[in-house]
């Protein structure tokens, strides 16, 4: 339990340190530390990523408010507020970006993902998304459907526990291709940091969750 918290604390540390870092340097105002001269476009990576990673994080939200109400066990119960906790402050830096640039949090024909590169046929993305796929159903890489957020609704104990953890790890592997993604193509210093951050706070998390499903005699999932 001890190396749990521990694990888990360390990849909430990183992810705030980097948010930290982003938003200082956001405020400086900077070239060279903050934001560009110049605004980023409304199909820039900087944007897409922005809003296609608010809609990710939500989701990782109200699953983790979700598995809070469905166990009574103290290290997924603390995972999922450190989980809910850090996403829902990164999301609101993103959404605040999109406001500083005068830009929306929704664009009707964008589709998720195109800030990627160029979109294949099933209108994602081309670039590589490290083996994270979008489901029948599912928005974006990683992402629950509406029939996978119902069955963790109803699931109680050890059964909400391993579905948590299993849809979570399927999320945190979406979400580490997308930053990564922001990471080499987004042109705003602060966004990359910020990008930077969710990848190896998330990563580490990865590591955690595969324990703590061998822990209740479980395995991710494909």
């Amino acid at each position: 339990m001890n190396r749990t918290y521990w694990a888990s604390g360390t990849a909430v540390l990183l992810a705030l340190a980097f948010a930290v870092a982003a938003t200082v340097a956001a405020a400086s105002g900077s070239e060279g530390a903050g934001a560009p001269a110049r605004a980023p476009g409304l199909y820039s990576p900087d944007a897409g990523f922005a809003r296609d990673m608010a809609v990710h994080h939500q989701q990782a939200v109200e699953m983790s408010f979700i598995v809070r109400d469905r166990t009574r066990d103290e290290p997924v119960r603390g995972l999922a507020y450190d989980i809910a906790n850090t996403q829902a402050n990164q999301r609101g830096m993103l959404l605040g970006w999109l406001d500083l640039w005068g830009l929306p949090k929704v664009v009707a024909d964008e589709q998720p993902m195109s800030w990627m590169g160029s979109t294949g046929h099933d209108g994602h993305s081309g670039h590589d998304m490290g083996g994270a796929t979008t489901k029948p159903g599912a928005l974006m890489p990683g992402m629950a459907t509406k029939e996978e957020l119902a069955q963790l609704g109803a699931a109680e104990g050890r059964d909400a526990e391993v579905l948590y953890l299993q849809l979570m790890t399927d999320h945190h592997k979406g979400g580490v291709a997308m930053a990564r993604g922001c990471a080499t193509q987004c042109g705003t210093p602060a966004e990359r940091a910020l990008a930077q951050g969710m990848v190896e706070a998330q990563e580490s998390e990865l590591t955690l969750m595969a324990d703590m499903l061998k822990q209740r005699g479980a395995a991710p999932r494909g």
